[in-house]
Parts: structure tokens; sequence; C-alpha cells
């Protein structure tokens, strides 16, 4: 017979036109393999119909589901019953969203204003190089590629940057940090004075305090906080 689990999930509401914010709890009995996006969608269905919250690929690709499950940011579509149950030891759960960015309703925030760090990094070539004579692409050897390669799976999901104990207004960020670090890391990339007076500027990366706290909490098992120590040793 399959486990089944009596759930207890308190979830911070915020009700915009009321200007209201509280703690709702609601209880399921649900089996293992749900994930937590399935509970919401369960809570809406069955217990509230006005609980709002945010998903779109829920194939942890996208990153939209961030929410903080006992206070560890997490993916809502890759978050497991038994997985959380075993993570924390407890079939208790408190449901916040994520403070990167101003909350919406509920566990819904503005993506926009928390990519606008991002934005700022500037994640793509701002002007690559010229192709070689007679060549239609860069050719980049595996073993450069393997140097940065890892940091290229980010899905912004903003995890990382809710975890980081530096300063969110001073810090623009361990992802948009690494945005940056992986296209100085680049070959094809020709503006790297303007991306290191981002990296090295008031709000770049000697606000982070190596916390290594990045590195824990990524879906994507990157090590955030290595990237970023590469920065601050100028070794790309």
């Amino acid at each position: 017979m399959s486990k089944s689990y009596s759930l207890t999930l308190t979830i911070r509401r915020f009700d915009p036109d009321a200007s209201r914010r509280w703690f709702q709890t609601y209880t399921l009995s649900t089996g293992p393999i749900l994930r937590f996006v399935d509970l919401f969608r369960r809570i809406n269905v069955e217990q509230d119909a006005t609980l709002a919250w945010t998903s779109s690929c829920e194939h942890a690709q996208c990153g939209s589901c961030s929410v903080k499950v006992n206070g560890r940011p997490m993916l809502a579509c890759e978050l497991l019953v038994e997985n959380a149950v075993n993570l924390f030891g407890t079939t208790k759960f408190r449901i916040e969203p994520v403070t990167v960015a101003p909350v919406v309703r509920d566990l819904v925030v503005d993506w926009e204003k928390a990519y606008e760090r991002v934005h700022r990094a500037k994640p793509y070539l701002i002007e690559p190089k010229e192709l070689p004579p007679g060549m239609t692409e860069h050719r980049i050897s595996p073993g450069k590629i393997a140097r940065y390669e890892e940091a290229t799976r980010c899905i912004n999901c903003f995890c990382c940057a809710e975890a980081c104990l530096s300063s969110c207004r001073n810090f623009i960020g361990p992802n948009a940090a690494m945005a940056g670090i992986v296209r100085m890391m680049d070959i094809r990339e020709t503006q790297k004075e303007e991306r290191l007076d981002l990296l090295y500027s008031e709000e770049g990366i000697y606000r982070c305090h190596t916390s290594k706290a990045c590195s824990h909490v990524c879906p994507k098992e990157i090590d955030v906080a290595h990237f970023i120590a590469l920065a601050k040793e100028g070794a790309f």
C-alpha cells in the first residue's frame, strides 16, 4: 500500500486590495510523490480558490514557482511530498513568497522587478569578437567550455539570491553576478571592461560574504560560490 501523509501547510497570504497580510492553514491527506505545486492546485480545487501562486513549465526549468518552504528557498514544482518530509523531518510546512521582489498576491511576486538585476548584468555577449577569416562560427575547445559550463544551467529561479546573506539592496545578487562572470570567461566577449565595472562596483562581488548559501540551495546544484570566488581572484 502506498504511503499517505497528513500535511499541514501554513501559507502566507497577501490581499493587495485590502492591504492585508496573514497566515492561513490548510490540511491535506496526500501520497508521497505529489509535488508542492500539486498541493497548491488541490487547495484551489478542494478548499480555497482564492489562493494565488505561480508556475509555468513545472519541469524545474523556468524558476517561476520559487517559494520559501520552512525558510528554505525551493522550486515548488520540484519538491515532492516525501522528499520534503524527509528533508525537514516534519509534515508541517510554512510556505512564504520569496523576498527578492515585491509580493503581488499571496505567493506571487513581481518577477520583472527581480530580473532588473539580471538585466543590469547583461547575460549575453555585449559585443562578440569578429569571426576568424573563412569561419562561420567561433571554435571553443571543450576544456575552455568546461570551466563555465556548469554555470549555464542557471534558470534564474533566484533561490540563491533569496538565501544570500548579503543585503539584496546593496548586492546585485549571486545569479546576476554569475551571469556576468560567465561572459567574462567566454572567449567571444570583447567588452570585458564594462563587465568588470559592474562586478567590482559598489553592488558587485565584494558584497558577497562567502557564506556559500547560494551553492547550498541551488536546485541545479551549481556551485555559485565557486564562480564568485573566481571573480574575486580575477581568475577568469
